[in-house]
């Protein structure tokens, strides 16, 4: 398959890009790593009349700790991520969450920022910053907002992001002393997308229990992170959470799997990344 006609510009800055964006409006598509466009592009489910090709801004692929953050570029390939000494230190959930996307030579192109704004409903790292309370940095016409994550995946591959904005940036809080954590991902094989994944941050002060691979993108299990809150960390707590988060779940039937295995798939990997945490938590 070959791609439709397109126009293409490669901005030098982030200015640049995003007049190309407002200028075109809908008609404009942002060229990240390439790894979900490209495929899109070559079945023709995408037909944007310009491709707005963000690889030559080197502002936007640097990862940096500043301000009781992590700061990253929303251009910084998921493998710089992943090999982060800086975020293997502060936030670990994040190298072990991309370690499950994909192959090698796809985290080698792919992007932060494009994986989320992307946002496949079975995608690692739109779970894993839901769980971390990341807060998304898009820069438009009228300036810069901060877009947090509860509000930042709006369904199946839609986003908050405006047609003339830019992802620039994804910044992530630092976690407290005695944070836990856990990531569990089923899919087929090695590699495919997941058709269930869990990520548990267990702070001092509350619990992020979110799981993807069973609706339009990830979603809070509040009902589980309450079963923590209310229980603490007790032997029983973590059985109760993948209870509560299957109850909560509303998987349908597709090609990949039925919704009964996806349900009991949320119950034991809620319960695993729940224990994860929990061990964590003592360290």
């Amino acid at each position: 398959m070959k791609p439709p006609p397109f126009a293409y510009e490669c901005p030098r800055d982030v200015a640049e890009a995003v007049a190309l964006l407002a200028a075109h409006g809908g008609d404009a598509r942002p060229l990240a790593g390439g790894q979900s466009l490209v495929p899109l592009l070559n079945f023709r489910l995408a037909r944007p009349a310009v491709l707005v090709d963000l690889n030559r801004i080197e502002a936007l692929a640097r990862i940096r700790v500043g301000d009781g953050a992590l700061r990253i570029g929303a251009m910084a390939r998921q493998a710089a991520v992943e090999a982060d000494a800086d975020v293997a230190r502060g936030w670990p959930i994040l190298p072990a969450a991309i370690g499950h996307i994909a192959h090698p030579q796809i985290r080698n192109r792919g992007t932060v920022g494009g994986s989320l704004a992307h946002n496949d409903p079975a995608a690692e790292l739109p779970a894993v910053m839901l769980a971390l309370d990341a807060e998304m940095i898009a820069q438009g016409p009228q300036g810069q907002r901060t877009i947090a994550a509860r509000e930042f995946f709006a369904g199946t591959m839609e986003t908050a992001l405006r047609p003339d904005e830019l992802l620039t940036e994804i910044r992530v809080p630092a976690l407290p002393e005695g944070t836990g954590w856990g990531f569990q991902e089923a899919a087929r094989r090695q590699g495919d997308f997941a058709l269930v994944a869990v990520a548990v941050v267990l702070k001092p002060d509350g619990a992020r229990v979110v799981v993807t691979g069973t609706g339009d993108g990830p979603a809070h299990m509040e009902a589980a992170e309450a079963v923590v809150a209310e229980r603490g960390t007790d032997a029983d707590a973590c059985e109760a959470a993948g209870d509560a988060a299957a109850a909560a779940s509303e998987p349908a039937d597709d090609p990949h799997a039925p919704a009964w295995y996806r349900q009991k798939l949320v119950t034991a990997l809620t319960r695993r990344a729940c224990r994860e945490a929990v061990i964590r938590m003592g360290r």
